[in-house]
C-alpha cells in the first residue's frame, strides 16, 4: 500500500506524527519520492498537498493524507474516509477595509484573486455572479493593493493574516481540515481498513485517560456518579476485604476536579495511564 502525505507545510509534520502514532514510522531519514516504512507492506509517497488528490484518484497511492480545501479543488471521485483534526482553516472571500463591498453580491463584475480556481468558479456560478477569476500562486493577500485584483479568495486559520493586511472577511466559502483518503477501488481492502482503524483509535484516544482505582464497595454508586466513563466503568472484585476495582476511561480536562472528588470518599491507589488508541 502507497500512502501519500504532503512533502511540506503545515500539514507535513503533523501527518508523519499521525502515522507514527497508528504504528507507522518512516525508515529512512530521507526525502525521497517514495521511502519504505517499518511495515514492509507500507511505503509512503511525499508529494504537494495539492497533488496528492490527483495521486490517489489515478492510483498512483492508495490512500493519503491533504486537506479537503485541495480535495475540493481537484474535483477528482476520491473517498474521503477520516477527518483528521488538523490544518483546520476557512477558506474565505475578503476585501480591504476600505473597500464598498458589503455582501458577496457586490462582487459582480469584480476581480477575484485566488489560488483556488476551481473552487471559485464553481462558487460563483452558484451565485449567479460575473466574476474574473485572477490566478495566483501562494499567498494572495497583496494582490488588491497592486491593483491586480478587487477582492481574494484565500484560506484563513487565525485571521491575522488578514489583519496584518488590512482586509476584513465577506463571506466563508468552505470550512477545510486534513482528511484521509482513498481511490474508491481500494477503500474495502484490507490495509486500507487496518490503516482506518488505527488512526481512527489514535484520533479517539486523543487526551483520553484510563484511570483505576481501589474503592470500598459501598460507594460504588457515588463513584459511578462521578466518572460515568464511556459505557460505565469496568468493576472487579478485588481479592481481600470488602474492596472493589474500577477502570475507566475519562477525559484528561476533567481529572482535575475528578481526582479530589473521588479522593474524598474514599477511592485509593489510584492510578493514571494515557491511552495511545481507543477502538469503539
Amino acid at each position: 500500500m502507497i500512502i501519500a502525505i504532503p512533502n511540506k507545510g503545515r500539514l507535513s509534520e503533523p501527518s508523519l506524527e499521525l502515522l507514527r502514532e497508528a504504528g507507522i514510522r518512516v525508515e529512512s531519514s530521507e526525502r525521497k519520492l517514495i521511502v519504505p516504512t517499518n511495515n514492509q507492506r507500507i511505503n509512503i509517497l511525499f508529494a504537494r498537498a495539492r497533488d496528492i488528490p490527483h495521486y490517489v484518484a489515478n492510483g498512483s497511492a492508495d490512500v493519503g493524507i491533504t486537506g479537503y480545501d485541495m480535495v475540493v479543488e481537484s474535483g477528482e471521485d476520491v473517498k474521503v474516509l477520516l477527518k483528521l483534526g488538523f490544518g483546520k482553516a476557512k477558506l474565505v472571500i475578503a476585501v480591504p477595509m476600505n473597500s464598498d463591498v458589503k455582501a458577496v453580491e457586490d462582487l459582480d463584475g469584480k476581480r477575484i484573486a485566488t489560488e483556488f480556481k476551481n473552487i471559485a468558479k464553481r462558487y460563483f456560478k452558484e451565485k449567479g455572479l460575473n466574476v474574473k477569476i485572477v490566478e495566483v500562486s501562494g499567498a494572495c493577500e497583496n494582490a488588491p493593493y497592486i491593483g491586480i485584483a478587487d477582492a481574494i479568495l484565500d484560506l484563513t486559520s487565525t485571521g491575522t493574516t488578514l489583519r496584518v493586511n488590512n482586509l476584513r472577511v465577506v463571506e466563508e466559502v468552505l470550512e477545510t481540515e486534513a482528511v484521509l483518503i482513498a481511490n474508491r477501488n481500494v477503500v474495502n481492502e484490507f490495509e486500507v481498513k487496518a490503516l482506518v482503524t488505527s488512526i481512527q483509535g489514535v484520533l479517539n484516544a486523543k487526551g483520553m485517560m484510563y484511570l483505576m482505582m481501589n474503592i470500598p464497595a459501598d460507594i460504588l454508586d457515588e463513584v459511578k456518579r462521578i466518572v460515568p466513563g464511556l459505557k460505565g466503568p469496568t468493576v472487579m472484585k478485588v481479592e481481600n476485604g470488602n474492596m472493589l476495582a474500577v477502570h475507566v476511561v475519562v477525559h484528561e480536562d476533567r481529572l482535575f476536579e475528578i481526582l479530589e472528588k473521588l479522593k474524598k470518599i474514599g477511592a485509593r491507589d489510584i492510578l493514571i495511564i494515557p491511552i495511545q488508541r481507543l477502538i469503539y
